[in-house]
């Protein structure tokens, strides 16, 4: 009973940090979402704020279950790639209340060292689960600006959602995000391309030429004559 009743003061202080746009909540209203007294959601958590990080630890667990899946039904990195690309963006992670949840966890990060922590882990996750495929597709320095930027646009995307006036889907969001990957891996494929076609076109160097004593031009050497 206790990990059922655990799980469901997560999930409650997740919808009401949704719900409020904020972590200024308080421990009777989640008690009150999950159906439980104050005291109970105390003794489960002992204060708030270890509710709290409880909430982002159950996000980040669950993330990186949803990408461990994913990975392993992926073929190639360019799969991979796609697959930690659409995790990121998935129905569950996506929705208002988990958006609204991570926004408040971010500005909570400024004065909180172990949200901060938290948010740090969370960041450095996606960027080498980014990185590890996109250096099977791209040399090492690119594959690094590729990374972040990816990482970047995901992050701004969930930002551009929180905004009533201007939402922007799942299916739209991956899109976009792939759209961006789709581009520089083109890009550099071309240059690889143009740089392999200027070496083949290289003119090779004029053979050297030689004078004889006598002034005239050999441009090769005679073979030895048989005695």
């Amino acid at each position: 009973m206790e990990p059922v009743r655990r799980k469901a003061l997560v999930d409650a202080a997740l919808r009401v940090i949704g719900d409020h746009g904020s972590l200024a909540v308080t421990m009777s209203d989640i008690a009150r979402q999950a159906g439980v007294s104050p005291a109970l959601a105390h003794h489960y958590f002992g204060s708030k704020e270890q509710l709290l990080i409880e909430t982002i630890r159950s996000l980040l667990r669950q993330l990186r279950r949803d990408t461990v899946a994913a990975l392993k039904a992926a073929r190639t990195p360019r799969e991979r790639l796609s697959a930690v690309i659409r995790v990121s963006f998935h129905a569950d992670q996506f929705a208002p209340e988990t958006i609204a949840a991570w926004l408040a966890f971010y500005a909570e990060a400024q004065r909180s060292e172990e949200t901060r922590r938290f948010l740090v882990i969370y960041a450095r996750r996606l960027r080498s689960n980014l990185l590890a495929d996109l250096k099977a597709l791209l040399p090492g320095d690119a594959a690094e600006r590729v990374a972040e930027g990816a990482a970047a646009m995901i992050d701004g995307l969930y930002i551009r959602q929180s905004l009533k006036s201007a939402p922007i889907g799942i299916e739209a969001s991956i899109a976009l995000t792939e759209d961006y990957v789709n581009a520089l891996l083109a890009s550099a494929s071309d240059a690889g391309a143009n740089g392999r076609k200027a070496e083949t076109a290289a003119p090779h160097p004029a053979p050297r030429a030689t004078f004889s004593p006598r002034g005239r031009r050999d441009d090769h050497i005679e073979p030895p004559r048989d005695k």
